[in-house]
């Protein structure tokens, strides 16, 4: 079994990475199997409706020039996805956007029925508008949400800061579980207990 995640930052190595390579890490522990792909600096195209996709098959969007195609063909040897995003202005990148519109439109054969989460990363605020406008396409697309201890968001702004965020790094962990859970129940044992889960560990953002 075999986890896609997205980092929909530009940054390679910033806090978004920090996020999910937290998750990535978990499912190894639990013998589940991870990619992370970055979505780069470079322009992703939005989708303009041309309906060659369709008209064509084949799970390919018409635009070949970015990471579109490339993600719906790592999809047919995945099981679940997982993206990220930074926060701007109350959203996620625009180019990650962007990016799921036309994964979803073009190949939405190959996401149906898998398990799907998001991740938000923010300095502050934002993270819940954030968090719930990449949740949307997947209760489209028939793709089971996976939950954990709470919203899935880490806080930090200059690089390595999301590492502080003990509490968020321990959702990206709990995250990483559920998903384990649910990917070993719907391929074959069905009688796995809920995962054991870690003390609970708290973080306010005012400290004393």
């Amino acid at each position: 079994m075999k986890v896609l995640l997205i980092n929909g930052s530009a940054r390679k190595n910033g806090n978004t990475f920090l996020a999910l390579s937290e998750i990535a890490k978990q499912l190894e522990k639990n013998g589940i199997k991870s990619e992370i792909v970055q979505i780069g600096a470079k322009p992703v195209r939005g989708c303009i409706v041309c309906g060659q996709c369709k008209q064509k098959g084949g799970n390919r969007c018409a635009f070949d020039d970015d990471l579109c195609n490339r993600v719906n063909e790592k999809m047919v040897a995945c099981d679940a996805m997982i993206i990220g995003s930074p926060v701007y202005y109350g959203q996620p990148n625009g180019s990650l956007l962007a990016l799921t519109q036309r994964m979803f439109y073009s190949g939405g054969a190959l996401y149906k029925g898998k398990p799907a989460a998001a991740v938000a990363v923010c300095r502050r605020g934002g993270a819940t508008a954030a968090l719930q406008t990449m949740n949307m396409p997947f209760q489209m697309m028939n793709m089971p949400v996976v939950t954990s201890q709470y919203w899935n968001i880490v806080y930090g702004r200059d690089a390595g800061e999301a590492a502080l965020d003990t509490e968020g790094m321990q959702t990206m962990r709990t995250l990483a579980d559920n998903m384990a859970w649910l990917l070993k129940n719907i391929h074959g044992d069905h009688s796995l207990p809920l995962p054991e889960r870690e003390t609970p560990q708290p973080m306010n953002f005012i400290r004393t």
